[in-house]
């Protein structure tokens, strides 16, 4: 799959999911314009969403969001924007920090 144009956001995002094997590798091409990123898919992955506007979560709301966005607790990530770098929500409840939402899959 050929995903333009790329940004850190992105990457970082891609590399959760990756981390979480909801996708295989990933390239990313430079053409001397906007890089373009090519996405190995394994077929685990269902959904992927972005959340826009980029809501504020405190710690004790995260519970909240995972029951609106995601189908079940057994799998499905939200990530989130903390002052800790892009993570997913259960890195972010580890390390007791609240963020902004930027999107989900499973």
């Amino acid at each position: 799959v050929l995903i333009r144009p790329s940004s850190k956001v992105i990457v970082k995002f891609l590399q959760c999911m990756q981390q979480n094997g909801y996708i295989g590798e990933f390239e990313i091409v430079d053409d001397h314009r906007s890089q373009k990123i090519v996405i190995e898919l394994n077929g685990r992955l269902n959904k992927c969403g972005v959340i826009s506007p980029r809501f504020d979560v405190q710690v004790h709301e995260i519970e909240k969001w995972v029951v609106n966005l995601l189908p079940s607790r057994q799998f499905g990530q939200i990530i989130l924007s903390t002052t800790f770098g892009i993570m997913t929500h259960e890195e972010a409840r580890r390390k007791k920090t609240g963020g902004k939402v930027l999107g989900f899959f499973y």
